[in-house]
């Protein structure tokens, strides 16, 4: 029941209350039906021995017609008696057959309203017909239940009608989960509804701003880098000395692409973001990685040639980062090697303090600061979720070996 949805569950409680009322219904008739014919045959067993008693005192015409009156009864007309025995013969059915020592009494029933009786007791032969006065108990039932399940439904559509804004509101939410920023919600009640609709609302607007403001920050902020960068890469071209000349220059170029890759991961972690797929081998990729790398002198490639769909400059970024953590971080050489289908960056280190998912949020706490693997971990994290693969980690013989996975892969993520 929890994690059912609310129109769903009010679906199921109107279904079970709409049962229950028919149920209910069904043996009110029921129980209507068993007592109406108790009533019956008392009725007639009072009418029995009522009315061949009274014969037995030679009553006046006074005295009957009193007592006629008293049960509802009403002698049949001569002339049509012999048509009435004619139809009690051919369709008549017993319900009541009784009597005393004096005499008997018989009913016959030729319809649900055509109820005739006929009583012997010489020098008596009656043939009586009932006239009860209509009994409006059942319509009365009847229309009772009729208009609780009418206000049932009328609540239920009311009900649906209500929540029927948090559909519209839910889809509204979907698309800004979905990268529409231009979403905008109205509701033009002040109920409960209207209230949270208009709380995401602000929410959203507040989002935006941040994110204008962050793009705006970060387009300044890269502008601002590369003056000076550029400036400097200038100045460089002015020294003699060719090797200093060269770190220096590496030095700058490194700069650039570390905002290039700032501005890479920036974009990658839009919501509107779509990266670039290409069918492809994997030593073009790590090719592209090595190039990315300060040095890769301390490298061991070991891979198995095989093609995969991604995207190059991405996978790229993601696997020369890992290779970074693990000069950062690890001792000594840093092992690049495939495994079937998996991608394994190995180095010699202490293990993680912490579980990996720890290292994937982006920094914010000294102790990350200080262990390092919280911003490069986040980039490659964040990436991978994009093209469809997840990060993997384990510890073994002391050494660290983090993983690219397949997504449908279900390894174990320490």
């Amino acid at each position: 029941m929890k994690n059912i949805s609310v129109r769903s569950f009010i679906h199921i409680l109107f279904s079970v209350a709409f049962i229950f009322l028919v149920v209910i219904f069904l043996l009110l008739k029921s129980w209507d039906k068993d007592r109406e014919k108790i009533d019956e045959f008392k009725r007639y067993q009072l009418i029995s021995l009522s009315v061949l008693s009274k014969l037995t005192t030679d009553p006046t015409p006074k005295e009957l017609q009193d007592l006629y009156n008293t049960f509802h009864l009403k002698p049949v007309d001569k002339k049509l008696l012999p048509k009435i025995i004619d139809e009690i013969a051919k369709r008549g059915e017993t319900i009541y057959n009784g009597g005393t020592a004096v005499g008997q009494m018989r009913v016959f029933k030729l319809s649900k309203d055509k109820k005739y009786i006929y009583i012997q007791k010489p020098p008596y032969d009656l043939m009586l017909v009932s006239v009860l006065p209509p009994n409006y108990y059942k319509e009365i039932a009847i229309s009772s239940i009729s208009l609780l399940v009418l206000l049932l439904l009328l609540i239920y559509g009311a009900i649906l009608r209500k929540l029927q804004p948090l559909k519209t509101l839910h889809q509204q939410i979907e698309k800004f989960a979905n990268g529409d920023m231009n979403v905008h919600i109205t509701y033009k009640y002040n109920d409960e509804i209207g209230k949270i609709a208009k709380s995401f609302d602000d929410a959203i607007q507040h989002i935006n701003q941040l994110s204008q403001s962050k793009n705006l920050f970060m387009r300044n902020m890269m502008h601002e880098l590369k003056t000076p960068i550029t400036k400097g890469r200038i100045a460089v071209e002015m020294i003699d000395d060719e090797a200093t000349k060269a770190v220096l220059i590496r030095a700058f170029e490194r700069m650039n692409e570390l905002i290039s890759e700032l501005a890479e991961l920036e974009r990658v972690t839009s919501r509107s973001f779509e990266p670039n797929f290409e069918y492809l081998m994997l030593d073009e990729i790590v090719n592209e990685a090595t190039k990315l790398l300060m040095s890769s002198d301390n490298l061991i490639i070991d891979i198995q040639p095989y093609a995969m769909t991604t995207d190059k400059k991405l996978m790229a970024i993601v696997i020369k980062n890992l290779i970074d953590n693990g000069f950062k971080y690890g001792k000594g050489k840093v092992i690049l090697k495939t495994n079937v289908d998996i991608i394994e960056v190995i180095s010699t280190g202490d293990s993680l303090k912490h579980p990996l998912s720890y290292y994937t949020e982006p920094f914010s706490q000294a102790e990350k600061r200080s262990e390092g693997f919280g911003l490069g971990l986040y980039i490659v994290d964040n990436i991978l979720q994009k093209l469809g693969y997840k990060l993997g980690y384990r510890y073994e013989n002391g050494q660290n070996i983090f993983m690219i996975l397949p997504s449908q892969i279900n390894t174990l993520v320490c």
